[in-house]
């Protein structure tokens, strides 16, 4: 009987999240950051690395429960699915060439990351940032919210996405970077 009850509070909180609920989302949100913030530390992440990847996690979730691409299945199942995306995007993070270029941190930028985590009030500043990012998406134009939605929701590579488009793969990573150029730029704009 109380699995069933916990299961139906985690249906509750997919409609509440699909019904864009601020409370829910913010609830959602704060309660899963310092899993997703310890699991990017232990594997040669920073704070910084680890605000990134969950607001790109999170926004995911939110995309897939939106298309109803997931139901949870058990009491578990919605943070467990957060968990699991963050996961795979970290280990996409640590397996990329920019990354194993520019990760050497030295004691001095672990200390910046330390004061930084001790100074940031956290929940102001992500649900802030959430507000604005989801914000910024739908001001994106078709395009832009095509290719991002085919490349981080669909899990398209860039060869496939070229193709669909007739354009050359290079173009396809040009715009796609540019596109989120111009999410982090709407996004950015709306804070101030």
């Amino acid at each position: 009987m109380k699995e069933a009850h916990e299961i139906n509070h985690q249906l509750q909180l997919v409609e509440a999240i699909k019904a864009n609920d601020q409370i829910a989302l913010k609830q959602f949100y704060m309660n899963n950051y310092f899993k997703i913030e310890a699991l990017v530390l232990k594997n040669s992440g920073s704070v910084e690395h680890a605000k990134d990847l969950y607001q790109e996690s999170f926004i995911t979730v939110w995309k897939n429960l939106k298309a109803d691409k997931f139901t949870p299945k058990n009491e578990t199942a919605l943070q467990g699915y957060l968990y699991q995306i963050a996961k795979n995007k970290w280990m996409d993070v640590l397996r990329s060439k920019t990354f194993k270029k520019t990760n050497s941190l030295s004691d001095e930028t672990l200390d910046v990351l330390k004061h930084e985590s001790e100074d940031v009030s956290i929940e102001d500043e992500y649900s802030t940032k959430l507000i604005a990012t989801m914000s910024a998406f739908k001001n994106l134009g078709q395009p832009c919210k095509q290719l991002l939605t085919h490349f981080y929701f669909e899990k398209k590579s860039l060869r496939v996405i070229a193709s669909e488009l007739q354009l050359g793969e290079a173009s396809v990573r040009n715009k796609k970077y540019r596109c989120m150029e111009k999410l982090r730029s709407i996004a950015l704009s709306s804070k101030s």
